[in-house]
Order: C-alpha cells, then structure tokens, then sequence
C-alpha cells in the first residue's frame, strides 16, 4: 500500500444533470466507511462568500444581462474563497476532499460554452486557487439533448441554456480530458449510479493502492 503524505482531491465534472452530486456523495460515503477524513464541496459553494454568489450566478431573474466575463470572474470569486478556507486547508491535514467541480468548468462552461479566451480563463483559475488542481478528475459525460431531461424543479440561470450550448461545453470537458488523460477518467453517464460509482473507486484503488469500501446508495 502506498504510503499518503498528504490529502488528496477528487473532482467530479460534466454538464449539468449529468449526476454529479449523486457520485460525490457516494463516494464520499465510500471513503468515511473505510476509515479516511472526507470533506466535500460545490463549486461555488462551500463558503459563505460563494453560497451567495452561487446565488447570483444561478437565479434567471437577478442579473439577466449578467455578461459572459462578468460571470467567469464570479466563479473565480467563489472558487478563491473555496480553496483558501476550505480545500487547501484541509488537504494540509491530510484529508480527502471530494469536489462537485472545480476550476475545469470555468474552461468548459465560460471557455468552450461562452467562447472567451481559454488561456486567459487559466490564468485566471491559477490566481484564483493558487495553482491547486485535482489528483484526479472524474468526468460524467453523456449527450447534450438529455441533460434537460434530467433536471428536477424548475431550470436555473444555466440549466435554461441551449443543447447547442451544452453540446459546446460537453466537447470543452472532452478536449480536456484528451490534453491530461493521466488525470482524467470519462464515465458514461447514462450507466446505472451505482456502476459508475464502482468505476470510480476502481479508479481510486489503482492511483492510491488502497482498497475502499463501495456500492453505497447515495443519501
């Protein structure tokens, strides 16, 4: 068994409806079932500076002209706040922090999606988390014109987006994952939850050496 030294982050990304909260919860309850220290955020989230400008960002009828650079720098707001009070710090105490996305969905969503200028946006997310990147990346990726189909309730500020739209950001998270195949792994997102999940762990396994606990239904 390798030896950690340190904490290690696990990011779930994909578009929207593609189970991403369902996998993070699942693993995290993995991982506190085989013993480990587990802490788990949303991007933005996590703070109470990025709950409020989760806030903004997602109510449809706040902020309607709300422009494509305006909105990146928001998340880049809440992702700084995220990583310095929570994330670095609990990686620092060897912990594992489970992420329900990260820095890629700025380069997907407001990069690929949005059409502003991918260099700029990760210098931007370098500022922001201070160069903090996931171990490992775990992509849900399944065809744009059933995301809809998946959201329950009434649609947020980008969930109200255009197929086309999420058809750009879909391929943004694809293109990243064929520039760092070592730290990305695409899960079809259209298998059973619990399928997915024993991927994921299978994943783990291999990167860390240790074996976790799994299928564990999702709360």
């Amino acid at each position: 068994m390798k030896e950690i030294k340190r904490g290690l982050f696990f990011v779930f990304e994909g578009i929207d409806g593609a189970g991403k909260s369902t996998q993070a919860a699942l693993l995290a309850a993995a991982l506190l079932k085989s013993g480990r220290e587990v802490e788990t955020y949303r991007d933005p989230g996590g703070t109470s500076l990025g709950e409020n400008v989760r806030e903004m960002l997602l109510d449809k009828s706040a902020y309607p002209g709300m422009t494509p650079a305006a909105e990146a720098l928001l998340y880049a707001a809440a992702r700084a706040q995220l990583a310095a009070d929570k994330i670095g710090p609990a990686l620092a105490m060897g912990r594992i922090v489970v992420g329900d996305r990260f820095g890629d969905s700025t380069i997907a969503y407001q990069g690929f999606g949005r059409g502003l200028d991918v260099g700029l946006l990760t210098s931007v997310n370098d500022l922001a988390t201070g160069g903090l990147t996931p171990d490992l990346t775990f992509l849900l990726d399944f065809p744009p014109e059933l995301s809809k189909k998946r959201i329950v309730g009434e649609a947020d500020r980008l969930e109200q987006e255009k197929t086309s739209f999420f058809g750009r950001v879909r391929e943004g998270y694809l293109s990243l994952a064929k520039q760092r195949p070592g730290a990305y792994h695409v899960f079809d997102a259209s298998l059973n939850k619990e399928e997915i999940h024993c991927r994921v762990v299978d994943a783990i396994e291999v990167f860390t050496g240790e074996v976790f606990q799994r299928n564990l239904r999702a709360e």
